[in-house]
């Protein structure tokens, strides 16, 4: 998704101001396990580190949302529109 593409699907930032995004590593959009392990692969995790990374990724997935707080707030999260690496 191209910045312009990404603005008009979100908006502008409210307070006005935001840092260019200057990344030279960037992953595509949602999770899954495989971006997990490309993740801890391009950060030379030990081997250990990936599978605690993967069993907390498959934790994390297995969650339902909250069903107290601001629920309307949370049903609008989708974290598939999210990229969870840049560098």
């Amino acid at each position: 998704m191209a910045a312009t593409e990404a603005r008009e699907a979100v908006g502008e930032y409210k307070a006005g101001w935001h840092d260019p995004e200057n990344a030279t590593i960037r992953f595509d959009f949602g999770l899954s396990e495989q971006v997990v392990r490309d993740i801890s692969a391009l950060k030379n995790e030990p081997e250990w580190m990936t599978e605690l990374r993967v069993k907390a990724f498959h934790h994390f997935d297995n969650r339902p949302m909250p069903t107290w707080g601001n629920m309307s707030m949370l049903e609008e999260i989708d974290f598939d529109k999210v990229c969870y690496y840049l560098r």
